[in-house]
């Protein structure tokens, strides 16, 4: 098939979803106006794939309509959405040819796109945040742009696909879950899980298949008794099943410690109905779920009523597990066709369905609070992006103040969050709260439910430990405004000290000055010298011995960065690299940047998930100007990727690498006499591996614990844990993700 007869073939999918969801030609017109600009005006461009560039404005207008469901506006800006930023086209030439509205769409579009190539990666995401004061569509778009690179991302080299997975992990996909866009946070997650852990993700996947069998026999099973009585009780509705994700699985199974077959809940069975008139959709709801509940028995606790009481996001349904035949349990989704098109196209779908009448949801109010953060400019771009991470990650309760009115709150939020949720004024000046009408501290964590009356004093400020006890963005922005209002005076203050020191020595004020007088004092900044020196906290008596001091040590530039030439192997692709002293490094992995070939960097392992040869590894450059070695798949690596992509480095482990590695097992199983005993038999003696530390907790017969051990790799690790499994009454082995220090 040509490229031109497939673009024509794809366009015209393009127009038919566009038409069953607005026949209105006058719509379907510009759409193809858009298309016909972007395919003249991408003309000769190709992505690195090789493919011609116009598809891929066209695959993000067909997710942007089919997957997302927005209108006709919104698929010309997909379709244009990278026509100002790559072509001599302007935002001026839109608004001539388009209107105002998919000109603005446009310009947001460009202005993000503008920021990923010029920015640090947490500047990014606060501008792309930025564009929710003006309209969510731009991020809607720019999601379903996400989505496309990440359906394509086998064409990027490996560094750019650790940075975009991480930056999606870590920002589009809990961006996506609070927008209600599941299907899309399902996809970017699998992808993310397919690139980082391949060998997870394809083993968990063949296992799926090789099931499908049986989990298609068994919800039949299930679901015939169902079909009848909700057909003999009038109810219209859809009966469709649904798998659990390889990620979701992969998650579970990573969390909870335990095997693919001990993954209950493979798959949910979700009813569709169609509302009777007479009859309120969370009425109808309670009515199936009673004709489900004759049928099946309920597993208590499971209930879980969204309808009643919808999430942020907008999502409403009624779901319950109940006790299948063969003693299997199955989740039950209710909801109605409303419910469906909300859940399937989230924000989207919430706009569509609100009315003038309808209360403010809890996604409006999110939204506005972002708003009101992003006001302040000065803002920290990396905390702000930690922030809001945290705030999109968290699952949310109800908590109530002294006057009974409800206040959405993320689970985790202590007292002190609820005060600045109030108002910033109350939340400055706390000092201690009635939860329940009982005494309690600014650092108590609520919980769902409960009553809460802030206690004030006019003499209260803020505090920086107070940034460990809120947990939500609003409250940590205003702590951390605060604070910097009082840091930005105390570094004036401090900077004013030492520039009068300065000039009695006769000594010009100037950075390089600073800059020494930072290092003498074991500071890492002039502003930290500044901040220290205001407080009080400089030792004056050695300023002069410091200023004598020849501090001067030779470095080289190295990627933009400046390393001292003790940091810097010297060799050639074939070369053996060598240390300081002329011997052959066996224990260090090469530390590739692209286009740079065989650089040998000094490395620390990072401390938080401890990689071992073996395992898939990244790299990145800290503020030391060292690099620390990640698993691909520690979190604290995401977070990296994500507010630092332009600091990843391409790592892999040296051939001829003899160290031996920390890592630590945790075990579980069914306590015996002499067990202990034989563990440790066979790591030290059958296996000749050195335990650094060994903890087993035993309690009504069951015992768990961990083993700290030196291993050289990952293949060797995997025949420990093999052996280890094999000892009687072992029940689960698993390498731990973190090891504490």
């Amino acid at each position: 098939m040509t490229n031109d007869y497939r673009l024509q073939e794809e366009f015209e999918g393009l127009l038919e979803a566009c038409r069953k969801r607005s026949p209105n030609e006058e719509e379907l017109g510009v759409i193809r106006q858009a298309f016909d600009l972007a395919n003249e005006a991408h003309k000769g461009a190709r992505r690195r794939s090789g493919e011609p560039y116009i598809f891929h404005p066209l695959a993000v207008a067909k997710i942007v309509v089919n997957e997302i469901g927005l209108g006709y506006k919104s698929v010309s800006a997909a379709l244009l959405h990278d026509v100002v930023e790559d072509t001599d086209y302007t935002v001026a030439d839109i608004q001539r040819l388009f209107g105002d509205k998919i000109a603005e769409l446009v310009e947001g579009l460009t202005k993000i796109e503008g920021a990923l190539s010029n920015s640090t990666q947490a500047e990014n995401f606060k501008r792309i945040i930025l564009t929710l004061n003006n309209d969510i569509r731009v991020i809607l778009i720019k999601l379903a742009d996400r989505l496309h690179n990440m359906r394509t991302l086998d064409s990027m080299p490996e560094n750019k696909r650790s940075k975009i997975t991480g930056e999606t992990m870590y920002v589009y996909v809990p961006l996506a879950l609070r927008l209600g866009l599941y299907s899309i946070k399902t996809e970017l997650e699998n992808i993310w899980l397919k690139f980082s852990q391949p060998e997870e993700y394809n083993k968990i996947k063949t296992m799926l298949d090789a099931t499908e069998a049986s989990r298609s026999n068994y919800i039949e099973l299930f679901t015939q008794p169902v079909k009848e009585s909700l057909y003999r009780r009038g109810v219209s509705f859809d009966l469709v099943s649904r798998t659990k994700s390889v990620y979701s699985i992969w998650h579970k199974m990573h969390v909870k410690n335990i095997s693919f077959e001990e993954v209950y809940d493979l798959f949910a069975v979700r009813i569709i109905f169609d509302p009777w008139p007479d009859l309120s959709e969370l009425a109808q709801c309670y009515e199936i779920h009673s004709v489900i509940s004759r049928i099946y028995k309920i597993i208590p606790g499971r209930t879980r009523n969204w309808v009643k009481t919808p999430k942020a996001n907008g999502y409403e349904a009624l779901h319950e597990t109940f006790m299948g035949p063969q003693g299997t349990p199955v989740e039950v989704q209710i909801r109605s066709r409303r419910m469906d098109d909300i859940a399937k196209h989230g924000v989207a779908a919430h706009w569509r369905y609100k009315t003038q009448q309808s209360q403010e949801s809890e996604l409006d109010k999110w939204l506005e609070q972002i708003r009101s953060i992003l006001e302040n400019p000065n803002i920290n771009a990396a905390e702000f992006l930690d922030q809001i991470h945290s705030d999109l990650v968290t699952s949310d309760m109800y908590v109530f103040t002294p006057k009974g009115e409800s206040k959405l709150m993320p689970k985790g939020a202590t007292v002190l969050d609820f005060a600045y949720y109030i108002h910033s004024a109350i939340g400055n000046k706390a000092i201690a709260a009635k939860v329940n009408h009982e005494l309690t501290s600014i650092n108590h964590v609520l919980k769902s439910g409960d009553q809460v009356e802030v206690l004030t004093a006019e003499s209260q400020q803020p505090q920086r430990e107070w940034l460990n006890i809120v947990t939500t963005t609003k409250a940590k922005s205003i702590i951390t405004d605060a604070l910097k209002a009082e840091a930005k005076n105390r570094d004036k203050d401090g900077r004013e000290i030492i520039e009068q020191r300065l000039q009695k020595l006769g000594i010009q004020p100037m950075s390089r000055v600073f800059n020494k007088l930072a290092k003498g004092y074991g500071v890492t900044n002039k502003e930290e010298l500044f901040s220290k020196a205001g407080a009080g906290l400089i030792d004056f008596s050695i300023f002069e011995k410091i200023l004598r001091t020849n501090t001067e040590k030779k470095s080289v530039t190295y990627w933009g960065l400046k390393f001292p030439l003790s940091l810097i192997g010297i060799g050639a692709s074939g070369d053996k690299q060598k240390d300081a002293k002329g011997a052959i490094d066996k224990k260090q992995p090469y530390l590739l940047q692209e286009n740079v070939i065989d650089k040998t960097l000094t490395y620390d392992i990072a401390p938080c998930c401890k990689p071992i040869p073996g395992d898939e590894i990244i790299g990145f450059v800290d503020d030391n100007q060292h690099v620390i070695v990640h698993n691909k798949n520690c979190e604290e690596a995401t977070r990296l990727a994500a507010q630092h992509g332009d600091r990843i480095i391409k790592a892999r482990w040296s051939k001829h690498t003899q160290q031996s590695f920390l890592s630590r097992l945790e075990i579980r199983g069914f306590d015996r006499i002499g067990i202990l005993n034989e563990l440790t038999n066979i790591i030290t003696g059958r296996l000749s591996v050195n335990i650094r530390k060994l903890f087993i907790e035993s309690h009504d017969g069951i015992f768990e614990g961990y083993i700290d051990l030196y291993v050289h790799s990952k293949s060797d690790l995997a025949v420990l844990i093999d052996e280890v499994k094999g000892v009687k009454g072992m029940e689960s082995v698993k390498r731990a993700d973190k090891i504490p220090d």
